[in-house]
């Protein structure tokens, strides 16, 4: 006789297994941390094999993540596919990694036919779960990178080779412990995912709600003081996400919808929200996780990179909040963010700071320890996490204890607040009913939050990654870089300029929708090389130009996948939230040209004569901002002439290599500027529009 399992009794079970399976996808990335901080203290074993077990262990928290939600969404199809996955990896990486010397050493251009099998059963894997985090474009990437290694004899032109075999490829995916395997993901287990791990820390313990309230205090000074703490918030958090799209979904969903709250149309909100998302990459001292590739891929010491990426970074930051200014005040009057309708109360002075000493020590720690004492980055990390962890969760408990001695608070949790948290188990009423020990709990639990948050964030990056390190082999191996090289060269006729506008537009292209460091990966090995070894460009200025470039796909249409997310969120027209987003960024589009035409700014010597510099470029991109947003009170038919007169001179003042010519441009934009403010004040103006024009 069969029994039939009620409808409730099934989704009960499925909330139990749900359940059950978010505590092993906390357990996993847990685990996770506990190797690469084991490995970042000991280095015990090779980097190679570290790498084989990171990447095995982080795919299995994101299969297990994935699987939890295909469990509550009941697709069992979905899930089987992903346990299989996860099989498949998991057996993979023992393998792998208990026969680590024959796979990098003995065996190093052969393998016996069942790690072939092995072999294609993993790329099956890393092939479906990039699809399934970045969709079809990057599934048709990795796949069309590997029909043309192994079908290129029938490329005709310019990029045919002779074509690969499929042993050669799978050895250069997998077996050799190259491709998925190879020097890209042992960057992001040794370096990147420490770094994300503080990234997921400061998210749990609330620095992001801090950066908002300074956004807030600061705005408070600017007339167009909410959209510039859009412009904060987002660029901010964005330089540490690593994703402009993933940054446009998560600030955005606070900062778009008071945007418009405060009289901002949808699409402008958009606008700015995805310039802001997009700009945050490549600000140091992260730079999207891109600046510790980029010191690799030099050879340089990371804290170069950094100084070589703060005059850049400073001319973007000021032209963004420029034209965001410029922009907003067309649509709203001075507007002022309240705390209240934010956050339930203000910071007291003590609160601060507690606050300050909690995020800024580690942070002083990771500046110290970077451009000081030149430590590595993973042991810079280490430290920092350490510090991290240790001030996250006694700070406030030693907070408690101060104020308790002080008798300004109860050493006790009211009963009701401690029943409406849900700490509803008996034997945990009496322990957590002290404040201190209350607090100390909640910030160890804040801790687990953040060691998985960091895993979350680190996982989508890391397929990424391993896909694009495969990508890139094959390309370098068919001869793609000087296939591009010649292209170049043949499509400018050796002009600089030239070369520089083609190059910048691949590098747009091939940055679509791919989270920052894979993106500049690409660029570094496909397009820099041509700038440095063919027109002598210096290393530095090709690495950010390309780098550069490659991030404005973020707000290039028409994928601009930054603008696509934040137009979503506000309800927007893509196109006109497009437009919008062109406006603002419009200077940031001819930044990278002024790299090569002005390498200084990208150096790793800060001095007089690159402030000058950096001080003309400035006044270019301004004057373009000022030519775009600025609402001109003249009538259409000069408004428009003058605009595209203020764009070209702008970016005549930005690139030009002389600079006296530059500085004539500024004084003309400085005539420009101060005549207009002199006829708006009151005073006659032939071009002025007449009431009813």
């Amino acid at each position: 006789m069969s029994t039939q399992t009620a409808p409730g009794e099934t989704q009960l079970e499925d909330r139990r297994t749900v359940r059950l399976l978010d505590h092993v996808v906390t357990i996993s990335a847990l685990a996770t941390w506990a190797i690469v901080l084991w490995w970042a203290w000991t280095q015990g074993i090779g980097r190679a094999q570290y790498a084989v077990l990171f990447l095995g262990a982080i795919l299995t928290v994101y299969i297990l993540e994935e699987a939890t939600e295909s469990v509550a969404d009941r697709d069992y199809l979905d899930l089987l596919i992903l346990l299989a996955s996860g099989a498949v990896m998991v057996v993979a990486t023992v393998y792998i990694f208990t026969d680590y010397e024959g796979f990098y050493i003995i065996r190093q251009g052969f393998a016996p036919d069942h790690e072939y099998r092995l072999a294609w059963l993993v790329i099956a894997v890393i092939l479906y779960l990039t699809w399934r985090s970045y969709g079809n474009v990057f599934l048709l990437l990795i796949g069309g990178a590997m029909l043309y290694a192994l079908y290129g004899n029938y490329v005709p032109g310019l990029f045919g080779h002779s074509g690969m075999n499929e042993i050669h490829m799978l050895q250069m995916l997998i077996t050799d412990l190259a491709g998925f395997y190879g020097s890209l993901t042992q960057l992001t287990a040794a370096w990147i995912a420490p770094f994300l791990l503080y990234a997921g820390l400061l998210f749990a313990f609330g620095a992001f709600d801090l950066i908002l309230r300074i956004a807030i205090v600061s705005a408070k000074y600017v007339e167009s003081g909410v959209a510039q703490t859009a412009v904060i918030a987002s660029a901010i958090i964005g330089s540490i996400n690593g994703s402009y799209a993933a940054n446009a979904g998560m600030t955005g969903s606070f900062t778009i919808p008071t945007m418009m709250d405060s009289g901002l149309s949808g699409k402008t909100a958009a606008g700015i929200e995805g310039t802001a998302s997009t700009s945050g990459q490549v600000l140091p001292p992260v730079m999207g996780a891109s600046a510790f590739v980029m010191a690799s891929v030099l050879g340089i010491a990371y804290w170069n990179i950094i100084i070589a990426g703060l005059i850049p970074a400073a001319i973007l930051v000021f032209s963004v909040l420029v034209a965001v200014h410029y922009t907003s005040i067309n649509e709203m009057g001075r507007q002022e963010m309240r705390f209240e309708d934010y956050f339930d109360h203000e910071l007291t002075r003590s609160e601060k700071v507690v606050e300050g000493i909690r995020f800024g020590v580690p942070f002083a720690i990771l500046l110290f320890t970077l451009g000081y004492l030149q430590f590595t980055v993973m042991t810079s990390a280490l430290y920092t996490i350490v510090a991290m962890v240790g001030l996250g969760v006694t700070t406030p408990v030693l907070q408690n204890i101060y104020v308790i001695s002080k008798g300004r608070e109860s050493s006790r949790v009211e009963l009701g607040e401690w029943w409406s948290r849900g700490f509803v188990r008996p034997k945990l009423a009496t322990v957590r009913r002290f404040r201190p020990v209350d607090t100390f709990l909640g910030e160890v639990g804040n801790t687990v939050g953040g060691f998985r948050r960091g895993a979350t964030i680190l996982a989508p990056i890391a397929i990424i990654l391993a896909a694009v390190n495969g990508v890139v082999d094959l390309l370098m191996t068919t001869g793609v870089p000087s296939r591009i090289a010649i292209m170049l060269m043949q499509l400018s006729g050796g002009i600089l300029l030239i070369a520089v506008l083609f190059g910048m537009a691949v590098c747009i292209i091939m940055g679509v929708g791919m989270p920052t460091v894979a993106a500049y990966v690409i660029v570094s090995t496909l397009v820099a090389p041509t700038f440095i070894n063919v027109f002598g460009v210096p290393e530095l200025a090709a690495h950010f130009m390309v780098f550069y470039a490659a991030v404005m796909a973020g707000v290039t249409p028409p994928v601009a996948i930054a603008v696509v997310v934040a137009a979503g969120i506000a309800g927007a027209n893509f196109w006109r939230a497009c437009g919008a987003a062109i406006k603002i960024a419009a200077p940031l589009f001819v930044l990278p040209v002024s790299f090569i035409y002005h390498p200084e700014i990208v150096s790793t010597v800060i001095d007089p004569q690159s402030l000058f510099t950096a001080a003309l470029i400035m006044f270019g991109s301004v004057t373009i901002i000022y030519g775009l947003n600025y609402p001109f009170e003249m009538k259409r038919r000069f408004a428009l002439p003058l605009r595209f007169v203020l764009f070209w001179l702008g970016a005549f003042v930005m690139v030009y290599p002389d600079w006296r010519l530059q500085a004539v441009g500024a004084g003309v934009f400085a005539v420009v500027f101060f005549g207009e403010k002199h006829f708006a004040s009151g005073h006659s103006m032939p071009l002025t529009a007449r009431a009813g024009d």
